[in-house]
């Protein structure tokens, strides 16, 4: 998934508070591709929604 699909799927965050999140660790698992664009695995984006959604529970 790239930065705008996972903010998308958060209701429209903004990319600097996903950027945020990434530097405080709150983010889900992202890898940086050798043109400086970030990814995040769609399995690691769902396994981190559902712990997010487990400690709000």
């Amino acid at each position: 998934m790239t930065v705008r699909e996972v903010c998308t799927e958060l209701k429209g965050i903004s990319r600097r508070t996903f950027y945020r999140w990434q530097e405080i660790g709150q983010a889900p698992q992202a890898f940086k591709l050798p043109n400086g664009e970030w990814r995040v695995w769609r399995s690691d984006f769902d396994a981190w929604l559902q712990a997010r959604e487990r400690t709000a529970a």
